[in-house]
C-alpha cells in the first residue's frame, strides 16, 4: 500500500489483518492521491486536511518529496483547524494528543512524515503488524502494477496477498494462482457513528477517533470479510 496520510479506518483494518504490511516508498508520488492529504468533517461537510509540499519533480518517488520549509508553522495551522473543528466532539480529549503527535512530527521528508503518522495510529490502536518499506526488498523498480505486487510477494516469501476490495479490477486471480499465491480482497464492515450531522463515511481516522472510544475502534478492526 501507499503511505496514506491519516487514512480511513479500512486502511488500519488491512494493516491489522495481515502478517506483514509493505508500504511503498519507492514509487512515483501522485498529487491527486491520498499520500499527503485526507478528509475531515468541517461544518458538517468533508474538507481536505493537506500537507504543504515543496515544489519538485512531479515524477519523483514518494521518498524524494519534501514538505515546505515552513512546514512546522503550516502543520501548526492544521492542528488548530482540527482543534477548532473537533473540540466539542465526545472523544476530543483522548484523540487530540494523537493528532498533536502526528502533526508535531519533526521530519520534512514526506514519506518519513506520513510513515510516522501511520505508525503512530497503529500504535494507538495496538496494531503490531510489522511494517516494511518496499525499497528494502530489492524488487525491480521497472516492474509495474500487478507484476510489481507479485515480485513483492515473492520477496516476502508470502503465500497470500491481501488487497482492499476496491482493487478487485486491478488483479488477475489466475496470474496469482500460477505463482502459487492466493489473492484475497478485504471488505470492511460498514461503520456508522453519530457525527452530529448526516453521516459521511470513509473520513480520516481522525474523525473516527474524535467520536468513538479507542476500545470500540479496536473492536471494529476485526469486522471485515474476505473475498
Amino acid at each position: 500500500m501507499q503511505p496514506y496520510f491519516v487514512p480511513y479506518l479500512g486502511y488500519f483494518q488491512l494493516l491489522h489483518a495481515v502478517d506483514r504490511f509493505v508500504i511503498y516508498d519507492d514509487i512515483e508520488f501522485s498529487k491527486s492521491g491520498w499520500v499527503h492529504r485526507n478528509r475531515i468533517l468541517v461544518n458538517g461537510a468533508p474538507a481536505w486536511l493537506t500537507l504543504a509540499l515543496r515544489h519538485d519533480d512531479d515524477h519523483a518517488d514518494i521518498r524524494a518529496r519534501a514538505l515546505t520549509g515552513d512546514f512546522r508553522a503550516r502543520n501548526a495551522q492544521l492542528l488548530r483547524r482540527v482543534e477548532g473543528t473537533y473540540r466539542r466532539a465526545p472523544r476530543f480529549r483522548e484523540a487530540f494528543p494523537l493528532v498533536e503527535r502526528i502533526l508535531g512530527h519533526d521530519d520534512a521528508n514526506l514519506f518519513g512524515f506520513v510513515e510516522h503518522a501511520v505508525r503512530a495510529v497503529a500504535g494507538w490502536l495496538d496494531i503490531r503488524t510489522p511494517i516494511v518499506r518496499s525499497s528494502t526488498l530489492g524488487v525491480d523498480r521497472a516492474l509495474k502494477a500487478q507484476d510489481r505486487v507479485l515480485a513483492t510477494v515473492a520477496a516476502c516469501g508470502a503465500s497470500t496477498y491481501v488487497n482492499p476490495s476496491g482493487g478487485v479490477a486491478l488483479y488477475d486471480r489466475a496470474a496469482f494462482e500460477a505463482r502459487g499465491v492466493a489473492l484475497r480482497f478485504l471488505q470492511p464492515e460498514d461503520i456508522v457513528y453519530d457525527q452530529g450531522v448526516p453521516f459521511v463515511p470513509k473520513l480520516s481516522i481522525i474523525d473516527v477517533a474524535m467520536h468513538l472510544p479507542v476500545d470500540a475502534i479496536r473492536a471494529h478492526l476485526d469486522r471485515y470479510t474476505f473475498a
